[in-house]
């Protein structure tokens, strides 16, 4: 069995890479369900709403053995899935948790700070200030959370097999690129060839 880890910039059309290639392999995608089963094991509702509030708006702060109590949840959960196979893990530092595992690939999803702007202002109608004021504030959550979860720098290239500009790319001819990485590191069976 395989798994697909997708880290992403805000914007840079990430969720929806995941969305088509889970529909090119008929596999699922995994996210906030994740947070909340993994929050709900600990014990630790306000870790769910510290997870999902990438901006800080909340400003929860919960404890240390909570956070922890968290974190190994979600590390087994993600590792659960992962051998179960079929599925994409989108966010939650997957490329961290999960490295070591030889059956699961990495991919990052990134674009230019002005053109992820552009489309944060299109999908959500705010100005292209405040649009990349949130995408400026989203990629420090991101990087702080993997930075002070896990130790680990979110930009560092070597936590991913495969990185993918969609700068000139919408998310279809990204989501082949994906497929076709799965297939070429031996991930694919061949009853998923999802490029036929």
């Amino acid at each position: 069995m395989a798994a697909i880890t997708i880290s992403r910039q805000l914007g840079s059309l990430g969720s929806e890479v995941a969305q088509a290639v889970a529909a090119r392999l008929g596999w699922r995608v995994i996210w906030r369900e994740l947070i909340n089963q993994a929050a709900r094991e600990a014990g630790a509702g306000e870790m769910a709403l510290a997870t999902i509030d990438d901006l800080n708006l909340l400003g929860l702060r919960p404890r240390a053995e909570v956070r922890q109590a968290y974190l190994d949840a979600i590390a087994r959960l993600m590792d659960e899935a992962a051998s179960q196979g079929k599925v994409i893990i989108l966010g939650r530092a997957g490329q961290v948790v999960l490295r070591e595992r030889a059956d699961t690939l990495h991919v990052r999803i990134t674009a230019p700070l002005a053109l992820r702007a552009e489309r944060v202002a299109a999908r959500q109608g705010i100005s292209l200030q405040a649009a990349e004021a949130q995408v400026q504030a989203s990629d420090r959550a991101r990087r702080r959370y993997v930075q002070r979860f896990y130790h680990m720098d979110w930009d560092d290239s070597s936590l991913y097999d495969l990185i993918i500009n969609t700068r000139r790319m919408a998310a279809e001819p990204a989501a082949e690129l994906v497929c076709l990485a799965l297939r070429h590191y031996g991930l694919g069976s061949k009853g998923e060839d999802a490029l036929d």
